[in-house]
C-alpha cells in the first residue's frame, strides 16, 4: 500500500488544506483540480502552468489514480456495460445508457451490498467493502474518456449501481462534491441522482450536506409485511418512517422525490398495489419510475405481464402522477446490476 495521497479522494477544500499543509498557496489547489477533472491529467508532469519544483514535490506525496475497464459489453440499443478492476482483486460495474441523445451513467458505490434485497443480484454478493471517493469519481471519468472519442458528453449521473450509496456517505458526499464543483466535473446538481433503499438517518444527513441533489427511493412494496420480506431494511425503518423522511427531505424548487418501484410478477403488481402506492406517496412531491423486474439466473421472481404493467401505469397516470415505465435496457449484455460481474465470476 502506498502512503501517498490519491488527490481524487479530495474535494477542492480538502485539496486546499492538503497543499497548505505543505506550505503551498491556496490557489494552486484550483489549478491542480482543473487539470485533474477538466484536462483529465494523469500525471503532474502534464500540469504545465505549475512550477517544475511543485510538480516534483507532489510526486513524492501524492498521485492521481485512474480506473481501466477490464471488460466492456455493448448492446444493440447502445447501452454499454463496464466492468472496472479495482486493483485489489475486486471489481465493480457501471452502465452507460443513451436515452434520446443524452448519456446517463449509472455508477456503483460499494463492492457488493449489505442490504440483501431479495430481488437484487448485487445483494447476493454481500458487502466486501466501500468504494473510495476516487473509485466513485473514476468510473465517471473513464466512461467520459470513452464517450468523448465520439464527440459526446455525459449529461446525467445516477448512483443506482452496485451497493447502497447512503451506506457509504463518507465517500459518496465528497465524490458528489467533486461532480458538481465548477472547477471539477462541472455537472449540474439537477443532473445527479442518489438512490437509497431507505436508510432514514442517512437520508437526513444527505439532505443536510447535499441538499441540492436529486433523491430516488427504492420503494418496491406498499405494505410493511411485503417490504419486510423483500427488503430487510424495512424492519429497521418501516414505511411510516421512510415516507416521513421523504416528506422532510429539502428539495429545491419544484423538484420531486423519485419513487422507484420494481414490479415483481404476481407479488406487487396488482391494481390494489397501485392504489396503496398512490395513498402512500400522495403527501410527498413525487414521480414514479416503474421498473419491470429483469429476470436473472438463480432468482425465483418473475417479470410482470405487459397487461399488469399497463394497468398499473394507467391507474397512476389517470390520477395525475408523473410516471415513467422504464424500458429494459441492455438485456442482451447483462446490464442489470451485478449480472456481468456474476457471469465473469463464474
Amino acid at each position: 500500500m502506498t502512503s501517498k495521497t490519491d488527490l481524487k479522494n479530495l474535494p477542492l477544500p480538502a485539496l486546499e488544506k492538503f497543499l497548505q499543509g505543505q506550505g503551498k498557496e491556496r490557489f494552486r489547489a484550483t489549478q491542480i483540480f482543473k487539470w485533474i477533472y477538466q484536462q483529465d491529467a494523469g500525471s503532474f508532469e502534464e500540469m504545465t502552468n505549475i512550477s517544475k519544483e511543485l510538480r516534483t514535490e507532489l510526486t513524492k506525496t501524492a498521485y492521481i489514480s485512474r480506473l481501466e475497464a477490464e471488460t466492456v459489453e455493448e448492446g444493440t440499443d447502445g447501452t454499454r456495460k463496464y466492468l472496472f478492476n479495482l486493483g485489489d482483486g475486486h471489481a465493480v460495474e457501471s452502465v452507460l445508457i443513451p436515452i434520446e441523445g443524452r448519456n446517463t451513467v449509472c455508477i456503483s458505490s460499494q463492492v457488493g451490498c449489505a442490504m440483501a434485497c431479495e430481488f437484487c443480484l448485487t445483494g447476493t454478493f454481500s458487502l466486501t467493502r466501500n468504494l473510495t471517493t476516487a473509485e466513485i469519481v473514476n468510473q465517471i471519468m473513464a466512461i467520459r474518456h470513452d464517450v468523448r472519442k465520439n464527440g459526446e458528453e455525459i449529461r446525467n449521473i445516477v448512483m443506482m449501481g452496485m451497493g447502497e450509496p447512503l451506506h457509504n456517505l463518507d465517500n459518496v458526499i465528497p465524490a458528489v462534491q467533486i461532480m458538481i464543483d465548477g472547477n471539477g466535473l462541472q455537472l449540474s446538481n439537477r443532473r445527479v441522482t442518489i438512490s437509497t433503499c431507505g436508510l432514514v438517518p442517512e437520508m437526513i444527513r444527505l439532505g443536510q450536506e447535499l441538499p441540492n441533489v436529486n433523491l430516488a427511493v427504492s420503494l418496491n412494496a406498499t405494505t410493511d409485511e411485503l417490504r419486510n420480506r423483500i427488503m430487510p431494511v424495512n424492519r429497521r425503518y418501516p414505511l411510516k418512517d421512510l415516507i416521513k423522511a421523504c416528506k422532510e427531505f429539502p428539495l429545491p424548487g419544484r423538484r420531486k422525490v423519485t419513487f422507484e418501484y420494481v414490479m415483481l410478477g404476481g407479488i406487487n403488481d396488482s391494481l390494489e398495489d397501485a392504489k396503496r402506492l398512490l395513498r402512500l406517496i400522495s403527501d410527498v412531491p413525487n414521480k414514479v419510475n416503474l421498473i419491470p423486474f429483469n429476470e436473472h439466473e438463480g432468482c425465483d421472481f418473475r417479470a410482470p405481464t405487459q397487461e399488469a404493467i399497463d394497468a398499473f401505469h394507467t391507474y397512476l397516470i389517470d390520477r395525475h402522477v408523473t410516471v415513467i415505465t422504464r424500458d429494459s435496457r441492455g438485456g442482451d449484455i447483462s446490464a442489470a446490476c451485478g449480472q456481468l460481474k456474476g457471469k465473469l465470476g463464474k
